[in-house]
């Protein structure tokens, strides 16, 4: 009775495979949560191919996919995703940002279409069911999990998780911009008291001031908000590809000198959620 999370991809913007990106890894946005014998992931990016191989050796034949918004770096590693190209298996995707704008369905077509993609959406052959709701609806993706939605400030919107299941709580709150000197309360209502908060920390301080409007936050706003919502433990989340492993130490080291319950995300990187402990 617990939320298994596996962090597949914790880059924002671009993916950056290097030599300089091995601790903490290069792959862009994407997060599975196992709840019970389900799987949820959130987001499609680059680490979204390594998660569908996994599947595939798991045996894992449906999932439900939720997507914070359709970036590139949250959706381009969807036609990669090996599991979607079999007929045998079944994909529900959310989206909350796009009601009104066609649907998630029409981004993806998109996305996979001539002249930027030779393999159209119609090759894969599995069941896909494009889902759009109303940003603040909760989800009942199945029995027993309650997934809660919220907004979040980022350009064209985006889409913040709450996932609950037999006690246990995980938000999965990235690309939103916070406001210096304003507490955004829906994110507040939406953390307070859950297990574990993955959180956008794309910037130290100094980035953030030159990069206001990009839809962004930082790991001091991350703690910030998860001290004053009693949360158990922070993820920071969503790396500045700049950030390579020697920044991105300074920068796990600073933010656990201020709260010991901060840790930085790394690809392939698990943590088990019970109730209100972590492990």
């Amino acid at each position: 009775m617990t939320i298994t999370v596996k962090f597949w991809g914790v880059r924002g913007s671009i993916a950056c495979p290097s030599p300089d990106h091995i601790v903490y890894g290069g792959n862009t946005s994407c997060v599975e949560m196992r709840v019970g014998d389900r799987v949820l992931i959130f987001d499609a990016g680059t680490g979204i191919r390594n998660l569908g191989r996994d599947l595939v050796r798991r045996g894992i034949s449906s999932a439900a996919i939720f997507l914070t918004h359709t970036h590139w770096d949250h959706i381009n590693g969807f036609p990669f995703f090996v599991p979607a190209y079999d007929p045998g298996n079944s994909f529900e995707i959310f989206a909350g940002h796009l009601t009104g704008q066609g649907g998630v369905e029409k981004v993806f077509s998109a996305q996979m279409a001539n002249p930027t993609f030779p393999v159209p959406l119609s090759a894969m052959r599995s069941r896909l069911s494009f889902c759009d709701f109303e940003t603040g609806t909760t989800l009942y993706p199945v029995s027993g999990v309650t997934v809660r939605t919220a907004p979040l400030r980022h350009p064209n919107g985006a889409v913040a998780y709450r996932v609950e299941y037999a006690g246990a709580s995980v938000c999965y709150v990235t690309d939103t911009e916070h406001q210096p000197g304003k507490t955004d309360q829906t994110i507040l209502d939406l953390i307070a008291d859950a297990d574990l908060v993955i959180y956008d920390a794309t910037y130290t301080d100094a980035e953030f001031e030159k990069r206001i409007g990009w839809g962004h936050s930082t790991w001091r706003e991350g703690v910030r908000l998860c001290q004053m919502a009693h949360v158990g433990q922070l993820a920071l989340f969503h790396h500045d590809p700049d950030h390579d492993d020697k920044i991105m130490a300074g920068i796990e080291q600073q933010a656990r000198a201020q709260w010991s319950s901060v840790f930085a995300a790394r690809d392939e990187m698990t943590v088990e959620i019970v109730g209100n402990r972590t492990t």
